[in-house]
């Protein structure tokens, strides 16, 4: 089993910043996978973006591209999302997400809430414009 703890939300101006961490603990030896997704009251959870372990491939939603990094320091097990130029439709709860079955590389699954199976509590980010 994986936990997830998040860290970092809070409340924002538009163009503002924020930098989310997520702590894991548990069989971290065995993570395929890690991601960032969100969810807004009355919306579908969405992938925000992930990143494999190995090579460290990343992956964005398009919405993000460009505005936010995901990044990750091993010898911590922490895995972090840093978000620029901030809006109010990036306002959600934001959920970091770990898988440790291969599949969860497959395009298929990327960025996907199927390809994962162990989440954080959330941590709300707010977007005031």
């Amino acid at each position: 089993q994986v936990q997830l703890v998040e860290s970092g939300g809070g409340s924002v101006q538009s163009g503002g910043s924020l930098r989310l961490s997520c702590a894991a603990s548990g069989y971290t030896y065995y993570i395929k996978c890690m991601g960032w997704f969100r969810q807004a009251p009355g919306k579908e959870r969405e992938g925000v973006a992930d990143i494999l372990s190995g090579g460290g491939t990343t992956a964005y939603a398009d919405s993000v591209k460009s505005r936010f990094t995901i990044s990750r320091d091993n010898t911590k097990n922490t895995l972090y999302l840093q978000m620029n130029s901030l809006n109010p439709e990036d306002t959600a709860m934001y959920y970091c997400a770990a898988e440790t079955a291969a599949y969860c590389s497959d395009p298929t699954y990327r960025l996907r809430v199927g390809g994962y199976n162990s989440w954080g509590q959330g941590t709300q980010v707010t977007v005031s414009s």
